[in-house]
Order: C-alpha cells, then sequence, then structure tokens
C-alpha cells in the first residue's frame, strides 16, 4: 500500500518534468507530465501523459489518458517534427521555439473532482468543468461544463450528474478547499450520506 503524504509520490518510472505537484498527489507508472499543474490529492496512473495542463485538486485520472495530444503543424508543406525538432536532424540547426510556444498558448484546464476514464484523450486548448466525468476512450475537443458526463468520439455530454441547483450548491460549498483535518472528520459522511443531505449538513 502506498501511503501518500505532503510530499508528492512519484513511481519510479514516472518522468516529471517542469511541473508542480500538490499534497496527496500520486503519479504513478510509466506517466510522463511535463509543463502542468496538479492539485491536492489529484492522481494519474498506468502510461498516462499529461502536458501543458492545469489540473484542480481530487481529480481521478484513469491509465492510459492523453491530456494534451500534441498538434502538427498541418499548415506546413510537412507535419513531421524536423520542421520544429530540427536539431535532431540538422547540425547546428535550432529547434523552433516560436512553434513550442504556440503549443504552450493551448493549455487545458481540468477542475476540481474530476473523473478521466480510462483511455481518453483531452485535446489541447479544453477546458473540462469542476465534478465532470470523461467516458472511456472519449476524445474531448470541446469544453465540457461542469459536473457534466461526456462520452464518445467527439465526446458530448449525456446528461448532468446533479440538477442545477445542487450543482450551484456543490460549487458554493467548495469541499475540495476544505483542510485535511475537516476532509478526515467529514469521511463517512462522504460515505454515508445522499448528496441533499450532506449539503444541508455542510453548508
Amino acid at each position: 500500500m502506498t501511503r501518500l503524504s505532503d510530499t508528492p509520490f512519484i513511481h519510479p518510472t514516472a518522468r516529471v518534468k517542469d511541473s508542480v505537484l500538490g499534497r496527496y498527489t500520486e503519479v504513478g507508472e510509466g506517466c510522463h507530465i511535463a509543463h502542468t499543474t496538479m492539485g491536492d490529492y489529484s492522481y494519474c496512473v498506468g502510461s498516462t501523459q499529461i502536458a501543458y495542463a492545469t489540473i484542480g485538486k481530487f481529480a481521478n485520472i484513469a491509465a492510459h489518458v492523453r491530456i494534451y495530444a500534441s498538434k502538427h503543424p498541418m499548415q506546413r508543406a510537412s507535419l513531421h517534427h524536423f520542421t520544429y525538432r530540427s536539431a535532431w536532424y540538422f547540425e547546428g540547426e535550432a529547434d523552433d521555439q516560436a512553434f513550442f510556444d504556440w503549443r504552450a498558448e493551448q493549455a487545458i484546464e481540468i477542475g476540481h473532482d474530476t473523473w478521466i476514464g480510462h483511455g481518453a484523450v483531452i485535446m489541447p486548448g479544453v477546458t473540462v468543468g469542476h465534478g465532470a466525468i470523461i467516458g472511456s476512450n472519449a476524445v474531448v475537443t470541446r469544453d465540457v461544463a461542469d459536473f457534466a458526463i461526456a462520452v464518445g468520439v467527439p465526446a458530448k455530454p449525456i446528461r448532468q450528474r446533479f440538477e442545477a441547483p445542487i450543482a450551484d450548491r456543490l460549487l458554493a460549498l467548495g469541499w475540495w478547499d476544505w483542510s485535511h483535518e475537516k476532509l478526515h472528520v467529514a469521511l463517512p459522511d462522504f460515505r454515508a450520506l445522499s448528496i441533499e443531505a450532506f449539503l444541508e449538513k455542510y453548508e
């Protein structure tokens, strides 16, 4: 068993580059993370790849997810990365930094308490709202609203997890900002109470 703590857990086979990881976070086996901020309690497992993303707290990211599928230069005569990773191919030639800057500008935003299913792909520039669920193998090309469930290729919302008044109350409560100690005290209620009862107790 891995006991998580204030110090992020990074599997020995994972790679993390130019990123910030919050408390109680986990980066699982074979995962690659670059240019990303991952909020407290969020985790990813099983060869997931993440780049240029801001991920909220309590994000649940399954195996083989790709967050930021890198775009190739479709407008050029060639799609190949010899045109922008040029130093790999030509002595004395610099990489095309402007192209990488363009990629970085198309960052992804993922909200708090989200669930990204196995094999899902989140494309550059997309925002996934708080509490949203992305189905397995979905390809997300457009924004997903708070508490929406989106599935398919391309991903489309099929329903909301909660009616709007409940969703609004959850957003206002913002339990994801509670202290570790308060989360621990409330654990039995997270497990046992209906969403309505939970809100009534903690609002």
